[in-house]
């Protein structure tokens, strides 16, 4: 499963991508506000530190103006995935900048109908939100084994990229049905490697070592 980082904040970026944990970015409209930062120099420095796909979102609600600025997100870098909502003219967008040869991530998927589309139009990724399907009582791991299904039932290369995951358990829920990628925030990231029984077993180690009187360096 690839790890995307779902935040604009580059020092949080390169503390995870120092210890493998990147396998791209994530960016928003929302994120860049958080971080305060231009979007295209922003998402450039981004472009620069990690080696995979690197999504950057327009902002443009018709087709033609969607096109234009994926092109010149496209523009920054190689590693860049030009995000679109799943609107009708979002799908429009997808299929021709995927025809040019970009990445595409399709944002905002909250049915496998909208995912069908998605593929068929192309895209390289489809962004299922996960956390907001759950705010209204529905559960988006179901999504996500939809998908999951439908495009393992015909070979569609499009890639399940969940999003919108706030809880370790979302990240292991998606890794267990098969989504190729996650993206998360880099807090949600640093707790998988959290356990009580690990700090437990530490401490009693650590405890242990004390009375042995012994040091390694």
């Amino acid at each position: 499963m690839k790890f995307f980082v779902d935040t604009a904040e580059t020092d949080q970026i390169a503390e995870l991508n120092d210890l493998g944990m990147v396998d791209g970015v994530t960016t928003n409209p929302s994120l860049i506000l958080k971080s305060g930062r231009d979007i295209l120099e922003v998402t450039k420095e981004i472009a620069e530190m990690v080696d995979g796909p690197v999504s950057a979102e327009v902002v443009a609600l018709t087709a033609d103006e969607m096109i234009a600025e994926g092109r010149k997100l496209a523009a920054i870098a190689g590693n860049i995935a030009v995000k679109v909502p799943l609107t009708w003219d979002g799908l429009k967008a997808c299929k021709v900048l995927s025809g040019e040869g970009h990445m595409v991530n399709v944002t905002l998927c909250f049915s496998a109908n909208q995912a069908l589309l998605a593929a068929k139009a192309g895209a390289t990724f489809i962004s299922p939100f996960i956390g907001r399907l759950d705010d209204i009582n529905l559960d988006g791991m179901e999504l996500i084994a939809d998908i999951r299904t439908i495009y393992d039932n015909y070979g569609f290369e499009t890639q399940i990229l969940a999003a919108s995951i706030r809880t370790v358990n979302h990240a292991f829920q998606a890794a267990h049905i098969g989504a190729d990628v996650m993206t998360a925030p880099p807090s949600v990231i640093k707790k998988m490697a959290e356990h009580p029984l690990t700090d437990q077993g530490l401490k009693t180690f650590m405890a242990d070592w004390e009375k042995t009187g012994q040091k390694i360096l």
